[in-house]
C-alpha cells in the first residue's frame, strides 16, 4: 500500500496498532539505509562521489515513506472521527523541512513535463513523486482541519498557510491547467483556498481573512466557475458585514481612480461581477447573491441601479407581482413615488386579480398614497384590501394598514369637498388611528398621526396629550414631536410656551431640523410682537444657509451630484426673505421689503407666496390695483392658493360695492379649500355688514373670533 518512488513496497515489520506506537517507532534513516542497502545493485560503475549521492537518495526515499505512512494514518484517524489521534499522528510529519522539496518538485514537473526514460538519472535525484507531494498536502490540510474541529482555529489557519506559501512559492503566476491531471494535488489547494479565510473568520482575525479571500482571487488557481463564485460571494459578505475596513494593499489598486475605496464599494463590484456571470449563465442563480447585492446597493443610495438589476433578472426568478414589488421599493427609496405607485396599481389590477394577492404591495401602496394628499382615496382602497387580507393575529400589520387608512382619510378630508364628506372622513381619520394605536401598541408614529389630526381638527387638548405621548416614546428624540408641540401650544396662544419647547428642540436637532426651526421661532417672535428678536433670528437662520452653500460649492464632486438638502435648503432661504418683507412692511420699512421680496423672487421667480407677499406690499401702499395684479399671477400658478384668493377678495372690497358679489364667491371658494381659515370668516363677516345683512355678520365674525383663538402661528401639515 505504501509506495515509495522508487517503485518498491514499503513494508513494515510490524503493524502499526496506535497512534503513539507509530510515533515511537525507530525509523532512523540511517538504520533502515543498514538494511536496505543489500537489496541495491549499485555496481562497480558508481565511484565514491556517486555512491554517496545515492545514499543520500535513498536515505530521502526511506524518510519519505515514514512521512507517507503518517499521512496516510493520519487520514484514516480523522476519518474516523478520532481528530486528537489524527492530529499527534500529523505533527511527526516534520513539515517544515518537507515544504522546500516539495515546491521543488511542483516546479521540476511543470517544467518536466515529458515521459520518464530509463535510467535518466532525473528519477534518482527527484525521489518524490507528484503523488506524494498531493499525500503531503492532503496530510497538512487534514491536520488544520483536525486543529479546526477541536476549536484551535489560529492554529489550523497557520497550518493551512503552510499550503497556499509552499503552492505559491512554486507556482508564482497562477496553477496552469495540465497540472490536474496526474494528481490531486489542485482539489486539495483548491480545499485549502476555501479553507483558510473561514479559519481565520473563526479566529477572530478578519483582516487576515480578507487577505485570504483575495489572495484566493488575484490569480489563477483554476477554480471552476461555482467554486470560484463561492470564494467571492463568501469575500463580498465578510466585506459588508465584518465591520473592519480593509482597503485594498497598493499592489492590488490597479485600476487607478475607479479602484475602490472601502469595502463596501469592493463588495459591490464582487456581487455585480456575480449577477454578470449568473446573466451569462456561467454559474447557477443565486439568491443570496442578489439579497446581498440589495443590502449593499441600499446602503449606499444606488436604489436605481438596484431597480435595473431586479429588472433585468431572469424571467421565472420572481413572480410578477413581487418584481413590481420590489421596483416599486427601489423607486420609492428614491424618491420617485409616482413611478412606485403605477407599478403597485398593477399589482391590485386585473391582470393579478387570479393570483394571490400580495399583501405587501398593498401595505406599501398604502403608505405611498399617506404621503400625497391628491392620492388619498387609492390609499384608501390599498389599506382597505390590506386589512382584508391580514389576519387578527397579525397585530403589526394590522396596526399599520390602519395607521396608512387613518391618515389617507385625513388627506382626502382636506381637499375640496362637501362640509357632509369632510365630516365623514375626519371621524373615520381618528377611529382609523385610534384603531391602530389599540393593535400596535408602541408605534410612536400612531400617536404622532393622533396628534397631528387632532391638531388639524382643533382639539387641542388631544393633540397636546397625544404628542406628549409620542414625545415620550421616542425619549424625546424627535424634532418632528417637538414642532408639532410647539405648534399645538402656539395655537393655545401661549406663544412664550411655545419659544422655550423650540429653544429645547434645537439644542437637541441636527443642522438640517434646526434651520426649520430657527424659521418657527421667528414667527413665534413675530407673534409676540418682538420684530428685532425675528429679525435676529432670520439672519442666523441666511447665515448658515450661506455657510452651507459656501462649503458645498467649494466641493466640486459634491456639487456635481444632485443634493436634495440643497433645494430645501434654498426653500427655507426663500421663506426667510418673504418672511422678513412681511416684518419691514408692518414696520413701514417699504424699501427693506422690496429687497427682501427681490431676493425670494431671485430663488424662485414663478411662486405663489412670492407673487401673494408682492400684492401684500403693494396693498399696504394703497396701491389696489398692482396689489390685483400680483394676487392674480399667485392665482395663475396655483389657483387653490388660499391666502391670495383671501387677498383678492379683501382688494375688492375696498375697490367698492361693485365688486362685493365677485369677493363674495373669492371668500366662499377660500372657505370651501380651507374652512378653518379665520381671515376669510372675517371678511366674509366684513362683506355681510357692508351689504347690511348684520345679523349673518355677527356670526361669520363669531366664528373667525373662535378660529383664530385656536390658529397655529403656522399650518399643522
Amino acid at each position: 500500500m505504501l509506495c515509495a518512488c522508487s517503485g518498491e513496497q514499503f513494508k513494515f515489520e510490524e503493524p502499526p496498532q496506535s497512534p503513539e506506537s507509530l510515533a515511537t517507532r525507530d525509523f532512523s534513516a540511517s538504520g533502515l539505509s543498514s538494511r536496505t542497502t543489500g537489496d541495491w545493485d549499485l555496481g562497480s560503475k558508481f565511484d565514491d562521489i556517486q555512491v554517496d549521492e545515492a545514499e543520500s537518495t535513498l536515505k530521502e526515499a526511506l524518510s519519505l515513506n515514514y512521512e507517507e505512512a503518517r499521512a496516510l494514518l493520519g487520514r484514516l484517524e480523522f476519518q474516523r472521527g478520532n481528530y486528537d489521534a489524527a492530529l499527534q499522528v500529523f505533527q511527526g510529519i516534520d513539515i517544515r523541512n518537507l515544504t522546500p522539496r516539495m515546491a521543488k518538485v511542483i516546479v521540476e514537473r511543470i517544467r518536466h513535463r515529458k515521459p520518464r526514460v530509463k535510467g535518466d538519472s532525473y528519477v534518482i535525484l527527484n525521489v518524490m513523486s507528484l503523488h506524494s507531494v498531493s499525500l503531503l498536502t492532503e496530510a497538512i490540510l487534514l491536520k488544520a482541519r483536525s486543529l479546526g474541529e477541536l476549536g484551535r482555529f489560529r492554529e489550523a489557519a497557520k497550518e493551512c498557510k503552510v499550503i497556499i506559501d509552499t503552492v505559491e512559492l512554486a507556482l508564482p503566476n497562477g496553477m496552469p491547467e495540465e497540472i490536474g491531471e496526474d494528481c490531486k494535488l489542485q482539489e486539495m489547494f483548491h480545499k485549502a483556498l476555501e479553507l483558510l479565510p473561514i479559519l481565520w473568520t473563526k479566529a477572530g482575525y478578519l483582516e487576515e481573512a480578507i487577505t485570504a479571500y483575495r489572495r484566493a482571487l488575484i490569480k489563477p488557481w483554476n477554480l471552476d466557475p461555482e467554486r470560484l463564485a463561492g470564494v467571492q460571494k463568501s469575500l463580498a459578505c465578510t466585506l459588508l458585514y465584518c465591520g473592519v475596513e480593509a482597503t485594498l494593499p497598493p499592489q492590488l489598486q490597479v485600476w487607478g481612480p475607479t479602484t475602490p475605496r472601502n469595502n463596501t464599494e469592493e463588495a459591490i463590484l464582487l456581487l455585480l461581477i456575480l449577477m454578470k456571470k449568473v446573466a451569462l449563465k456561467q454559474i447557477k442563480w443565486d439568491s443570496e447573491v442578489m439579497d446581498h447585492l440589495s443590502y449593499a446597493l441600499s446602503v449606499t443610495g444606488q436604489f436605481e441601479l438596484l431597480a435595473n438589476h431586479f429588472e433585468q433578472a431572469i424571467p421565472g426568478l420572481y413572480g410578477r407581482a413581487k418584481r413590481w414589488y420590489l421596483l416599486a421599493l427601489c423607486y420609492s427609496a428614491c424618491g420617485q413615488n409616482e413611478e412606485a405607485l403605477n407599478l403597485l396599481k398593477k399589482v391590485a389590477g386585473c391582470s393579478e386579480a387570479r393570483n394571490k394577492p400580495h399583501f405587501l404591495s398593498f401595505l406599501l401602496g398604502a403608505k405611498l398614497c399617506s404621503l400625497a394628499t391628491a392620492h388619498a382615496h387609492e390609499g384608501i382602497e390599498f389599506s382597505r384590501k390590506a386589512i382584508d387580507l391580514v389576519s387578527d393575529q397579525c397585530e403589526h400589520f394590522m396596526g399599520q394598514a390602519h395607521k396608512f387608512l387613518g391618515v389617507c382619510y385625513s388627506g382626502a378630508a382636506s381637499v375640496p369637498i362637501s362640509d357632509s364628506e369632510r365630516t365623514v372622513f375626519q371621524r373615520e381619520s381618528l377611529n382609523s388611528l385610534n384603531h391602530a394605536a389599540f393593535n400596535g401598541k408602541g408605534d410612536p408614529e400612531v400617536m404622532f398621526s393622533l396628534g397631528l389630526e387632532n391638531a388639524v381638527q382643533r382639539n387641542l387638548d388631544a393633540a397636546f396629550s397625544h404628542t406628549m405621548k409620542y414625545s415620550d416614546m421616542v425619549a424625546g428624540s424627535s424634532v418632528k414631536g417637538w414642532k408639532l408641540l410647539a405648534l399645538v401650544v402656539s395655537a393655545e396662544q401661549r406663544f412664550n410656551d411655545a419659544e422655550a419647547i423650540v429653544d429645547f428642540a434645537l439644542d437637541e436637532a441636527g443642522r438640517r431640523d434646526q434651520l426649520e426651526l430657527l424659521r418657527l421661532k421667528a414667527v413665534l417672535q413675530v407673534a409676540q410682537e418682538h420684530p428685532k428678536q425675528a429679525i435676529e433670528t432670520y439672519r442666523m437662520l441666511l447665515a448658515s444657509v450661506q455657510a452651507q452653500r459656501n462649503s458645498k460649492s467649494n466641493n466640486l464632486e459634491q456639487g456635481k451630484t444632485f443634493d436634495p438638502e440643497a433645494i430645501l435648503d434654498r426653500n427655507l432661504e426663500k421663506e426667510a426673505w418673504r418672511d422678513l418683507a412681511g416684518i419691514y412692511k408692518k414696520l413701514n420699512l417699504w424699501p427693506d421689503a422690496e429687497i427682501c421680496i427681490n431676493k425670494a423672487k431671485l430663488i424662485e421667480f414663478y411662486s405663489p407666496q412670492s407673487w401673494h407677499t408682492t400684492g401684500v406690499l403693494f396693498e399696504g401702499q394703497s396701491k389696489l390695483k398692482e396689489a390685483l395684479i400680483s394676487f392674480s399671477v399667485s392665482l395663475s400658478i396655483e389657483p387653490d392658493y388660499v391666502p391670495s384668493i383671501v387677498s383678492t377678495a379683501e382688494v375688492l372690497m375696498k375697490l367698492g360695492t361693485g365688486s362685493l358679489p365677485i369677493a363674495r364667491s373669492f371668500l366662499m371658494n377660500a372657505l370651501r379649500l380651507e374652512p378653518t381659515n379665520h381671515e376669510a370668516w372675517l371678511n366674509l363677516g366684513q362683506l355681510s355688514k357692508m351689504e347690511g345683512s348684520l345679523q349673518q355678520a355677527a356670526e361669520f365674525f363669531q366664528a373667525a373670533y373662535e378660529l383664530q383663538l385656536s390658529a397655529p402661528v403656522q399650518s399643522f401639515v
